[in-house]
């Protein structure tokens, strides 16, 4: 059963969970909430609280058990409840498959660019009917929650690459080797199949937001390991998960208490569609995005 929803009057920090992690231990004050959007329902109930002194709000991508795939995941009605929340920092912790040598299973990469093989761009925006927005995303990481994640794994001595480009891929199959030697060789550095769309509609949403990919597998370029399936990532899903808990403690109270950085501003510059054009039937819709230009 779900709690009401919590005071958002404080900014919040979000917690966006992949595969292996699908709850936040430690959390103070807990609450469970549905919330409902007009996109539908988010991928479960959002786990709200305290950590490390901080509001945080937990959602696990793929609801708990795993039960969502991929292509079938709502981010537009996840980040619109998190956002309804007042979350304005958000932190992804994604499940990737390798595409360089270097960065082995259990490594953690912090990407600072996407590129886009996904085929569902109506679910990578909130705005249309009515309302047009045109959001920069030339660098779609948020560059301070992306450095204070790097000191935290430098200080916790985790292997971690820092910068690297993320491929986004639909899923929920794994890539073909045509596929991953051709991502390789253009220089890609992990591929995976949710966290484009989440940086999308963050930026959108005015948040901030920053990702911590845990590496599984080397996808199945490398022709002297065997191909990547589910079963052989299990493990390592486990054990990076228990790592991406302790990543997140320790960065939350490095994240400033008022949102002035610039991904907070993100719309000052997108919103092409006169005001006095607004269908209010889409205000209303986007009311938590638009709040305080209404």
């Amino acid at each position: 059963m779900s709690s009401p929803l919590p005071d958002p009057s404080e900014p919040a920090i979000g917690i966006i969970g992949g595969s292996g992690l699908y709850d936040i231990p430690g959390l103070q004050d807990r609450t469970e909430c549905a919330v409902p959007t007009p996109f539908g329902d988010p991928s479960d109930l959002i786990v709200s609280g305290r950590l490390s002194g901080r509001r945080v709000c937990f959602l696990p991508r793929h609801g708990r058990g795993h039960r969502i795939s991929p292509t079938e995941l709502n981010h537009q009605a996840n980040l619109w409840a998190l956002r309804s929340l007042n979350v304005r920092w958000i932190i992804c912790v994604t499940a990737v498959g390798s595409l360089q040598e270097a960065y082995a299973p259990r490594h953690i990469v912090l990407p600072d660019q996407f590129f886009d093989r996904t085929s569902r761009r109506e679910h990578h925006t909130f705005f249309g009917h009515g309302i047009v927005a045109h959001v920069a995303f030339s660098d779609p990481i948020s560059a301070p929650l992306r450095a204070i994640l790097h000191d935290v794994c430098r200080q916790q001595n985790r292997p971690v690459h820092d910068r690297g480009t993320y491929v986004n891929m639909d899923g929920p199959a794994f890539s073909t080797r045509a596929e991953s030697q051709t991502n390789r060789q253009l220089g890609f550095d992990v591929v995976g199949m949710t966290n484009l769309p989440e940086a999308k509609l963050a930026r959108e949403a005015e948040i901030a937001l920053a990702t911590l990919s845990m590496v599984t597998d080397y996808d199945c370029w490398k022709v002297d390991e065997a191909p990547v399936n589910a079963q052989t990532v299990l493990g390592h899903l486990h054990a990076n998960a228990a790592a991406a808990k302790e990543i997140i403690a320790a960065a939350i109270p490095l994240i400033p208490l008022t949102p002035l950085w610039p991904e907070h501003a993100a719309l000052d510059l997108a919103l092409v569609t006169d005001r006095a054009l607004w269908p209010q039937a889409t205000i209303d819709r986007l009311r938590p995005i638009l709040a305080s230009r209404l």
